[in-house]
């Protein structure tokens, strides 16, 4: 079966760095593109970062664009979140996310989430 195993979160002050980790296992991983979601405490989980399956494609949405690098090793069945400059509004649990083909049906799958906190 599919699962998403995120790591990495933490409690990092303003203005310093983390790098997440997701291990993709149950599928062809080198075959899907991949994303990370996040969030904050009362908001609605929002799209921070997608790279195509061969990882020569990134996008980001606006508020990460040039602090959040995604990046992946289909080696290594992993895609990762270097996250940098780390401000408070930061703050939010942050998740793995696949969507596509499986077993000829359109399927979504997620991580349980990592926990990153920003301090001021």
């Amino acid at each position: 079966q599919v699962q998403l195993v995120e790591s990495g979160g933490g409690l990092v002050q303003f203005g310093g760095s983390l790098r997440l980790s997701c291990a993709a296992s149950g599928f062809t991983f080198s075959s899907y593109n991949m994303n990370w979601y996040r969030q904050a405490p009362g908001k609605e989980r929002e799209l921070v970062a997608t790279v195509t399956a061969r990882g020569d494609y990134t996008n980001y949405a606006g508020s990460v664009k040039g602090r959040f690098t995604i990046s992946r090793d289909n080696a290594k069945n992993t895609v990762y979140l270097q996250i940098n400059s780390l401000k408070p509004e930061d703050t939010a649990v942050y998740y793995c996310n696949v969507v596509g083909w499986f077993r000829f049906k359109r399927e979504e799958y997620w991580g349980q989430g990592t926990q990153v906190t920003v301090s001021s």
